[in-house]
């Protein structure tokens, strides 16, 4: 790749997600010390350096800036925003104007903050200049959002402001939600005076944990980790059948776990994996095309999920670990699949893998390495908890202090070790010979980036008698401090066990990694930050109008009931709203709009799902959106290196991501997938029926699998994929799933079911605002023995039989189905609302027997095309 391309493509990142204004030697200092000031803050906040501060001095300032860090956190965003992002195409000044939008800009959040006691004392009753400064950080934000991410979020923000004033207007709009209108006054003290709209729940989240995830990822790729993954992955897989695809997916997960942009992980390893893909015979469309279905999908993968896992958490109101439960399995099977992609374009293309010295890796190796990494790391971390433990008798609530001495112990060993052999060095893709590198001095050469990863994984996920788990912002705020440490020592460090005289300057160049580390973990998240209280204002706007209620009943006249439809109109939509939005705010906007219908919507036609399962479905879909022409911005930056066509480039992408397309669909009908309510022995057969599944649809999409696939073998195949996705379907042909009751005998079935065991409730009332009779769904599980009547009055539901028909009272505010069935039914209207019939599920054999006959199939391909194969299938 020439470097004029390497500009391109770093230009791209610049101008979709870091700044790309050049302004002079003064703005450049002002942009770069506002950045540096920006993380140290973030740092400080997320430490208990305040309250020590606060204790210590007396002045309780110094902690409450804790609660109002958020005000303080747009703020910076929208200066940045302002002086980074050039406008107007003004790239090399900045106008009077851009000073005048960010003095306002910063005044409008700040003043939230230096009058914050005479705003309390005065709650919804908003003075003049209060409404003023909305109006004024309002119309920055949006400007800002426009500078950094552009049109897209600026128009679907604008869509909703325009409801929230003039929707009142309109009799459609106000016979569906009841919404009268907002005055001038009222919507901007909604969004921008109290924490409904713009300093909601998402700026909070962005403030608290994206932060400094994105500067522990900005730390550990300044300080050479990024490039230990790429190095690590073509060490590994460069060798094989096109390696440098291989590699190239393997070290875009690693990145993408970590990293908060689709579009910087593309650039980040594409810059040298693409090349090395078309120098073994990929198209430069196929090569753009795998990294960007590489990148794309590291936003799926957890722990970070592009910082919507945290979100995830406040949304669905689950625990963090959970919510990587529940990412895991879709995450590692997708992206095992990718690999097979790759791999079958190999076989279509005949193509070969890089040169490597000494001993060459294969198939079964790398697994058998992959599975010694994973019992490795389970067996340091038992050791680990179980010498806390031993100690925790000794030392109660202090045995960290001799972890950290562990850990260090590790550290300091680990850079030993790597100090044997020679730096890791970014090679030239351009280079006339590339060859993969060995693996255990890459792998050894850098393992101590590991360490701040694995302090990271320990407090998000260890948990036992003596230890609990740190919630999210306080494992990121300590594996940061660890990268901290590690990016300043390991050069100095490795110099001086190799005996060589230039410690000081290796710490010099330390310190300049840790610094740069906190400016690119700042510039990071200028768009994040913007991007999320614009998303505060589609929040607010339904909170404020019941917005969700119009798009779920135009869905729902257009699906005419059909669940099918419903997902696939509300996949296209998640599409849609996904372009051109970065990561966290495409999650708000796609979860905000999308999730609300599903469950509604779907609930009227009997679908019941885990609202997990309905925010994973929106979340997959809404991230297609950055591979997805016309807008695929991560296709444009995989294109500017490669020298392909980016439209093609981002259909060859989709076509890649089809696969992932897929899952979301198979969740939704299968929560298996999801490891909802499954033990851990059938947890492990679930990943293997899955994952073969997978690669089956891979082969029946790329029409290629020991051989070339004929129409019908295609078609087979895609037959078993279904069956092994939703063996429940074929089982429903057979025996029905439910059976249902209604009127009194309803009630006794309800009261001889088992305890744990869930009923189906379908729930007949008129709707608060049309009077038209509806239906709909919910699930009621019994969580003590009685009566039918005594269980559905646990659940807040009073009943009363009339003439056989279970009438329905009001449920009782506070209880689970008072949000459900209150807000959107009448229940004293002329018609009753009642208990239409209640579904028990029943004891049938289990839906895994037609695994058989799907294997049977699997193995008359697998001997046909075996037949005809001209070249190893590996």
């Amino acid at each position: 790749m020439t470097e004029t391309e390497l500009k391109s493509a770093e230009d791209m990142v610049a101008e979709a997600d870091t700044g790309a204004r050049q302004a002079g030697a003064f703005a450049t200092r002002l942009i770069f010390w506002l950045c540096v000031t920006w993380s140290v803050f973030q740092l400080y906040i997320a430490s208990k350096v305040p309250g020590i501060v606060a204790q210590a001095t007396g002045i309780n300032d110094f902690a409450n800036i804790v609660a109002q860090a958020r005000y303080v956190h747009l703020a910076f965003a929208l200066a940045l925003a302002t002086l980074a992002f050039p406008i107007f195409g003004h790239r090399h000044k900045i106008p009077l104007y851009d000073w005048a939008l960010l003095v306002a800009g910063v005044s409008a959040c700040l003043y939230l903050v230096v009058f914050r006691f005479e705003i309390a004392d005065r709650p919804g009753l908003w003075t003049t200049t209060d409404i003023v400064m909305s109006a004024i950080g309002m119309g920055v934000l949006l400007v800002a959002v426009f500078r950094s991410l552009g049109l897209p979020l600026v128009i679907i923000g604008s869509l909703f402001l325009a409801l929230a004033f003039f929707g009142g207007y309109s009799s459609w709009i106000g016979s569906i939600t009841n919404y009268g209108g907002a005055s001038f006054s009222k919507a901007m003290g909604h969004y921008w005076m109290q924490t409904e709209g713009v300093f909601g729940v998402a700026l909070g989240v962005s403030t608290t944990m994206i932060f400094l995830f994105v500067l522990f990822g900005a730390l550990l790729e300044k300080a050479g980790g990024g490039n230990w993954f790429i190095k690590v992955a073509i060490a590994l897989l460069g060798a094989l059948r096109g390696g440098p695809a291989k590699a190239a997916v393997l070290s875009s997960m690693m990145t993408g776990m970590i990293s908060g942009s689709s579009i910087a992980n593309t650039v980040t390893t594409g810059t040298f994996t693409i090349p090395l893909m078309k120098r073994i015979g990929f198209s430069p469309e196929k090569a753009g095309a795998v990294e960007v279905a590489s990148s794309t999908n590291g936003q799926l993968t957890p722990p970070v999920m592009g910082a919507a896992a945290f979100l995830m958490v406040e949304y669905v109101n689950i625990p963090y670990i959970e919510v990587v439960k529940h990412a895991f399995l879709p995450a590692v099977i997708s992206y095992i699949a990718l690999l097979y992609i790759v791999h079958l374009e190999s076989l279509k293309l005949g193509l070969q893998g890089l040169k490597k010295p000494g001993r060459h890796i294969g198939v079964v190796m790398i697994m058998v390495l992959f599975l010694t990494g994973f019992l490795g790391m389970a067996v340091i971390t038992f050791a680990v908890v179980s010498f806390r433990a031993m100690l925790e008798p000794m030392m109660p609530g202090a045995t960290v202090y001799p972890a950290l001495v562990l850990l260090g112990a590790a550290y300091i060993a680990l850079t030993y070790m790597a100090s044997r052999f020679p730096d890791i060095e970014v090679d030239d893709p351009n280079a006339k010979a590339v060859s993969a590198p060995r693996l255990t001095p890459t792998f050894l050469g850098g393992a101590y980036y590991a360490l701040p990863i694995f302090v990271l994984v320990w407090n998000l996920m260890v948990r036992t008698e003596h230890l609990d788990r740190l919630s999210p912002a306080l494992s990121a705020f300590w594996a940061t401090i660890a990268m901290v440490v590690v990016s300043m020592t390991h050069r100095p460090l490795k110099a001086f066990f190799r005996g060589e005289h230039h410690m000081v300057e290796e710490a010099r160049e330390g310190v300049r990694d840790f610094i740069s580390g906190l400016e690119s973990g700042a510039r990071n998240m200028i768009g994040i930050g913007v991007a999320t209280g614009a998303a505060g204002i589609i929040v607010g706007t339904i909170s404020l109008t019941g917005a969700h209620q119009i798009i779920g009943q135009v869905i729902e006249v257009i699906s005419g009931g059909n669940l099918i439809i419903l997902l696939l109109l509300v996949a296209v939509l998640s599409l849609i709203l996904g372009m051109g939005l970065p990561t966290t705010a495409n999650y708000i906007v796609v979860s905000s709009l999308m999730a609300p219908v599903i469950v509604s919507v779907g609930a009227q036609s009997g679908l019941i799902v885990p609202l997990i399962a309905v925010h994973m479905f929106v979340f997959y879909f809404g991230i297609l959106a950055d591979d997805t022409p016309p807008v695929g911005l991560a296709a444009y930056a995989a294109a500017a290196i490669s020298r392909g066509d980016p439209i093609k480039t981002g259909l060859v992408g989709f076509s890649y991501d089809i696969r992932t397309a897929l899952l979301p669909f198979m969740f939704i009908f299968n929560t298996d997938l999801l490891l909802i309510n499954v033990g851990p022995v059938k947890a492990v057969f679930v990943f293997f029926v899955s994952l073969i599944a997978m690669l089956l649809f891979a082969a029946a999409t790329q029409g290629y699998f020991i051989a070339k696939s004929r129409k019908w073998e295609t078609a087979v195949i895609l037959l078993i994929v279904f069956t092994l996705f939703r063996p429940g379907y074929w089982l429903n042909q057979w025996q029905d799933q439910y059976t249902e009751v209604t009127g009194p005998a309803a009630i006794t079935a309800l009261g001889d079911l088992p305890v744990g065991t869930p009923a189906r409730l379908q729930v007949s009332a008129p709707d608060f605002d049309t009077g038209i009779v509806g239906t709909t769904t919910v699930v009621l599980t019994p969580e003590a023995e009685g009566s039918g009547e005594e269980r559905l009055q646990a659940a807040g539901l009073a009943v009363m039989e009339n003439d056989g028909i279970l009438q329905l009272d009001e449920p009782f505010p506070g209880t689970p189905f008072f949000d459900i069935l209150a807000n959107d039914y009448d229940f004293y209207g002329d018609e009753p609302a009642q208990i239409a019939s209640v579904a028990i599920e029943n004891d049938r054999m289990p839906k895994e027997i037609f695994f058989i006959p799907a294997f049977i199939l699997l193995l008359l391909i697998v001997a046909l095309q075996s037949r005809r194969a001209t070249q190893p299938a590996f």
